[in-house]
């Protein structure tokens, strides 16, 4: 009888439906429409009274140094906007997390790191004055639009010093001052497997990522060390709460499969599991038991090396959840399997290659997709402004939200902007994800939230995402509560419907 009511009472207020679409040289365009009582194209999914999902959590971002250093070229007035835009409550895209590194990443200016002291295993000399200049005045800027600002952390790679190859980066290559000599640490048995190139491929690369295995941790792996550097996310997290930047969530290590000629860490599953367990748990636990443990960043597709780190159940007690990126996402739907207690972050958002254009936008629509609709529940976008194409001090060129002309100094919204617009504008934390189609139509994926309810009494209401990245019309429809949305989405748009929501 109670769904018999729900969904009568759903009948009658859902029949307001209010849809935003955006295509190239069109954005955000409204217009209201109404349920049908029958189907048009095929039916991409079935939503009832009893339908449940995974519930969102937050949005967020990623405040690297060459993001402020086009954020820099603004006016005030174009800053303000463009932080209004991302983080206000009320904004565009209403993010309300960032992420940092410790030490440097692959788009700061430079290499360095928080104390450079050889053996500074008492961390007299650790510092965050490098941040003070650089990063903290990004997050502030977000800060004061979202006051209630959560960080996560995690590094690229370790003091210079505690590394096996004493330097920042993994290989060598015109970027960097490596001895190509000591290339070979990262397959001693056999130098030659050794693939300058893996790194520069850009979106899903065909295969298995990375081709092969480190056969050893680049951290050195004596107690000293290890603890250490346990020592150091504490320490760090006590810097960034004294400048009002509470750090939420660590983890520790972007990308361990990524064998890179800027700053990174390979690390073995023994190494992994090592560290996580005997060092950083236990010292969280003791000195930040409010910050929270999570596994990653992951980015490879090897699953087989994925659970031999994760079916250790000391591992799944001392972690909260699975952070992922790039090439692990094709393993999404077997995570959520094996390891349903975990909550899933998608840790990074994938670059592109610097042309910032509707294909690199249509390309991310998919990617919130495909993420969202395979059980993430927070989601980090990596730059969110670059100048002109993006480029890296190691010669990459990347994507962003905005893009700067570094000669007019002028702003552009870009179709990414856009693309997580349609769908953090409207999805917020509490709602569920309760249906998604679209690994068999990736050209046409449509994912479905039930809003979260604002009471006992209150009728549910549904935000449906819907790409078309073709060059026809694309008709097909969403079963709700047995009416019909009917989607006739443009070519190549970026589509959200609202049914039974108030504007």
């Amino acid at each position: 009888m109670l769904i018999a009511m729900a969904a009568m009472a759903f009948a009658v207020n859902a029949q307001r439906v209010t849809h935003y679409t955006t295509t190239e040289g069109s954005e955000w365009q409204m217009k209201n429409e109404a349920l049908a009582k029958t189907p048009k194209g095929e039916t991409m999914a079935e939503v009832d009274a009893n339908s449940t999902g995974t519930p969102f959590r937050a949005w967020g971002t990623t405040f690297n140094e060459l993001d402020f250093d086009a954020f820099n070229l603004l006016t005030r007035e174009q800053q303000d906007e463009l932080m209004q835009r991302l983080f206000s409550p009320d904004g565009d895209l209403r993010f309300t997390h960032g992420r940092v590194s410790m030490n440097a990443n692959d788009y700061a200016r430079a290499w360095y790191s928080c104390d450079e002291v050889d053996g500074d295993f008492a961390l007299q000399h650790f510092n965050i004055e490098h941040d003070k200049r650089n990063i903290i005045p990004l997050a502030r800027a977000a800060q004061r639009f979202c006051p209630a600002l959560q960080l996560f952390m995690s590094p690229w790679s370790p003091p210079t010093w505690m590394k096996i190859n004493h330097d920042y980066c993994v290989l060598s290559s015109k970027y960097n001052r490596q001895d190509p000599a000591k290339d070979y640490l990262l397959y001693m048995d056999n130098s030659n497997e050794l693939d300058p190139d893996e790194m520069k491929l850009l979106g899903d690369r065909d295969g298995v990522f990375p081709k092969r295995l480190a056969t050893q941790d680049y951290l050195i792996q004596d107690p000293r060390y290890l603890q250490c550097y346990a020592d150091m996310f504490c320490r760090f997290i006590d810097l960034y709460k004294e400048q009002g930047l509470p750090i939420t969530k660590v983890m520790y290590q972007n990308e361990a499969y990524s064998y890179t000629p800027y700053p990174g860490c390979p690390w073995t599953a023994e190494g992994t599991r090592r560290f996580n367990n005997e060092y950083l748990a236990p010292t969280l636990k003791k000195r930040h038991p409010e910050v929270e443990l999570w596994l990653g960043t992951i980015n490879t597709n090897r699953l087989d090396y994925v659970q031999k780190t994760l079916d250790d159940k000391t591992m799944q007690q001392n972690i909260v959840g699975i952070g992922t990126q790039w090439e692990c996402r094709n393993n999404l739907p077997q995570l959520r399997e094996r390891y349903p207690q975990l909550r899933i972050m998608m840790s990074e958002s994938e670059c592109g290659n610097g042309q910032m254009d509707w294909k690199a936008g249509e390309h991310t629509f998919f990617l919130l997709s495909d993420n969202l609709g395979n059980g993430v529940d927070e989601y980090y976008n990596w730059n969110f402004i670059l100048t002109d194409n993006g480029t890296s001090t190691w010669g990459w060129t990347q994507n962003a939200l905005v893009q700067v002309d570094g000669k007019t100094r002028k702003p552009r919204y870009t179709a990414e902007f856009f693309a997580y617009k349609h769908f953090s504008h409207f999805i917020a934390p509490g709602d569920e994800m309760v249906a998604y189609a679209g690994r068999n139509y990736s050209k046409t994926p449509v994912v479905v939230y039930k809003k979260k309810s604002k009471g006992a009494k209150s009728v549910p209401g549904y935000v449906v995402v819907a790409g078309n990245f073709t060059d026809k019309p694309a008709q097909c429809n969403v079963h709700l509560h047995g009416k019909y949305l009917n989607i006739e989405a443009k070519p190549h748009s970026f589509n959200t419907y609202l049914v039974g929501i108030d504007k």
